[in-house]
This record gives C-alpha cells, sequence and structure tokens, in this order.
C-alpha cells in the first residue's frame, strides 16, 4: 500500500519506530543480533561442508543435538562463550573486529 507515492508504514516500521523512542540503542543492537545470526549461518554451512552432522558437533561441544539444532535455527540469543564452542567444535576461531569509530 502507498500513500502519494511513498510506501505506508507497517506494523514493524511502526514497532521500530517506538523501540527507538524507548532505547536509542535499539538499532545497534539489532545490528548485532543480525551478525551474530550471520555467523550462525556460516558456522552451520561450515559444519555442513565437513560433512559433520550436528549430533557430531553437539558431542563435541558437550551439549545436546537439540541444542545445536536450536542455536542454528536461531532460537536464542547464545553468549558468546557459546558461539566460540561452536566454532571450536568445527576447528575454527572466533576473530573479534573493532568497529571503525566515528
Amino acid at each position: 500500500r502507498q500513500v502519494s507515492g511513498v510506501p505506508a508504514k507497517d506494523f514493524l516500521d511502526e514497532l521500530t519506530e517506538e523501540r527507538i523512542r524507548t532505547n536509542p540503542d535499539f538499532p545497534e543492537l539489532v545490528e548485532a543480533a543480525l551478525r551474530t545470526r550471520r555467523l550462525l549461518r556460516s558456522l552451520a554451512e561450515r559444519r555442513r561442508a565437513l560433512g559433520l552432522s550436528q549430533t557430531q558437533v553437539a558431542a563435541r561441544m558437550r551439549t545436546s543435538q537439540s541444542a545445536l539444532a536450536r542455536l542454528e535455527a536461531g532460537g536464542a540469543d547464545p553468549r558468546v562463550s557459546t558461539v566460540e564452542r561452536y566454532a571450536h567444535a568445527l576447528g575454527e576461531e572466533l576473530a573479534h573486529q573493532r568497529a571503525a569509530s566515528a
């Protein structure tokens, strides 16, 4: 739906604006969550490329297959230590990049 050639705001737009009003850091929090999600997708792709099952990797992490499935599906906001354990179980190392100063 458009009004005067400008797309009408939907529920998500309104929700986002409300969250930004109540928490100015909201956009950065969303971006951090998206970066984590991209990282988890990358690790899941790496796991599959290595021919490893969720069960095998979960055992290396000392967790359950269902917990790893939830992690890969984005069903939780994982701790950095959990993501590190996942990477290590695949023989990978996480590197931290400092954001450029504004």
